[in-house]
């Protein structure tokens, strides 16, 4: 866009103070494995140690929202043996920590499609969101079986279903409405998006919501990931300035 000389597409920086919305992609844990002569499923299995204490961690650092991606869309690739494994996880960490999680006021929120997910699974995220859905305290989102393409195809079937029974008038479809269909609906977009591993790509992971987050990526392997590097994206964070298409202020 060519600026008319006036100030009118100006703004003052935008980060004042820690993220609401924090995403991570949480990569490393197959690599980290290997790298000590133990199967994938180990890795993953320490993976989900971490994510105890990066959930607590963000909790204790003022973070409102934390959105964690576990299992995407294209995960099914992988061997079957690695695939029931992160399902097993999945049973395990709600299992054992729920109840933790409830009485501490976090609300539970999982996204992503049920397609293909096991009936016992499927009965697992309901309890969790069900059980934890009056909570206020803070927000855990958990991806699974989650792809940021396969969410706004959803989304856009949903909508298009709408206009269609006339429930909607086409005239009326902005980007807010969209987001409205969403599986991230009502959630602040993230701030801030980590991506341990060192791979430096988004994955298909919350492409929609992305669009004007910070991304800070780290060669930290997800089962050596802790609070300590939380803080410190927080703090790197911290130091950006925001602009979402705009001009600082100073930069005139």
């Amino acid at each position: 866009m060519v600026s008319d000389g006036s100030n009118s597409d100006t703004i003052e920086p935008l980060v004042t103070g820690d993220p609401r919305h924090v995403g991570i992609i949480m990569d490393g844990n197959g690599r980290w494995a290997r790298a000590r002569g133990l199967s994938r499923p180990l890795g993953h299995e320490r993976g989900v140690e971490v994510v105890r204490a990066i959930v607590d961690a963000a909790r204790d650092f003022g973070i409102e929202c934390l959105t964690l991606y576990s299992f995407s869309t294209e995960n099914w690739k992988r061997p079957e043996t690695e695939v029931n494994a992160l399902f097993s996880l999945l049973r395990l960490y709600v299992s054992r920590d729920l109840k933790r999680l409830k009485e501490n006021g976090v609300r539970i929120r999982v996204i992503g499609s049920r397609n293909g997910l096991p009936e016992d699974v499927c009965g697992l995220i309901d309890k969790a969101q069900t059980e934890t859905y009056d909570n206020s305290n803070f927000d855990l989102c958990i991806a699974f079986n989650y792809g940021g393409r396969e969410e706004i195809v959803r989304a856009f079937t949903k909508l298009s279903g709408d206009i269609q029974a006339g429930r909607l008038d086409a005239a009326s479809v902005n980007e807010n409405l969209l987001a409205s269909y969403l599986d991230t609906a009502g959630m602040p977009d993230p701030d801030l998006i980590i991506r341990t591993g060192g791979e430096m790509r988004l994955s298909n992971f919350l492409v929609w919501q992305a669009t004007y987050s910070e991304l800070l990526f780290s060669d930290i392997l997800w089962p050596d990931y802790s609070a300590s590097d939380l803080k410190t994206a927080i703090e790197t964070y911290r130091t950006r300035a925001r602009r979402f298409g705009g001009v600082l202020t100073e930069q005139i």
